[in-house]
C-alpha cells in the first residue's frame, strides 16, 4: 500500500515538482520522497493516537461536500504545514514555492487515496485499508486490525451506517503503531527507494 501512495505522489506532483521551474531537477525526487514520508507519517500518527477511528474518520469522511474539503480535517492541514517547513528547511525551497507543492500534492494525494480506499472499480481493488494499517503499524493485517475488515466498516460507513470501533482494538492499534514508531529508520528508509 505504501508504494501506491508512492506512485499517486508521482503522479500528482509531476506538475507541481517535475514541471516547476522554480525546483532544481535535482531535487525532484527528494521533494516526492518528502511529500510521500509526510503523508505516510501523517497517516502513522492518526493511527497511533487515535487508532481505528481516526484512520476511518478520514478515509470515510465525506471530503467533497464539506465547505473546507479536506483541509479541513486538521492532520491534512497539519501534513501540508510539515512539508512546507521540511522543504524549506532541508531543501531550501522559497517559502511560497514549498507552500504551493505542499497544497498541490498532500491533500490531492489524500483525496485521491480515500475515494480509490472506498471504490468498488476494478482499477481500485489495490486499494484496501486492512493493507494500509497494516503498513502503517506493522504486523499481518489480521494482527494489525484485530481482526476486523477494515475495508467492509469503511464501505458501511460511507454508505450511511454508524461508526463503530470497539475501544480496546482502538488502543491496540494506537499502541502496536507507536511502538512500530519507536523503532524507526525502515519507513523513511523504504518510501526513499521508491524515488531512486
Amino acid at each position: 500500500m505504501l508504494e501506491q501512495i508512492a506512485q499517486l505522489v508521482k503522479q500528482f506532483g509531476q506538475q507541481a515538482v517535475v514541471d516547476n521551474n522554480e525546483i532544481p531537477t535535482d531535487l525532484n525526487n527528494q521533494v516526492m520522497a518528502e511529500a510521500t514520508n509526510t503523508i505516510v507519517g501523517g497517516l502513522q500518527n492518526i493511527a497511533s493516537g487515535g487508532g481505528l477511528q481516526g484512520l476511518l474518520g478520514l478515509f470515510g469522511g465525506n471530503q467533497n461536500q464539506s465547505s473546507g474539503g479536506i483541509l479541513s480535517n486538521p492532520i491534512v492541514a497539519m501534513m501540508v504545514g510539515h512539508l512546507t517547513n521540511k522543504l524549506v528547511q532541508k531543501m531550501g525551497l522559497n517559502p511560497g514555492v514549498a507552500n504551493s507543492i505542499s497544497n498541490n500534492i498532500v491533500p490531492i494525494v489524500l483525496n485521491n487515496l480515500t475515494q480509490k480506499t472506498v471504490s468498488n472499480a476494478p482499477q481500485d481493488n489495490g486499494f484496501d485499508l486492512n493493507d494500509l494499517v497494516s503498513d502503517l503499524i506493522g504486523g499481518g493485517s489480521q494482527q494489525a486490525t484485530g481482526g476486523l475488515n477494515l475495508q467492509d466498516i469503511l464501505k458501511q460507513f460511507t454508505q450511511g451506517g454508524q461508526l463503530n470501533v470497539d475501544p480496546n482494538v482502538d488502543g491496540q492499534i494506537a499502541q502496536q503503531a507507536q511502538r512500530n514508531q519507536s523503532q524507526g529508520g525502515g519507513l523513511a528508509d523504504l518510501i526513499g527507494g521508491f524515488f531512486k
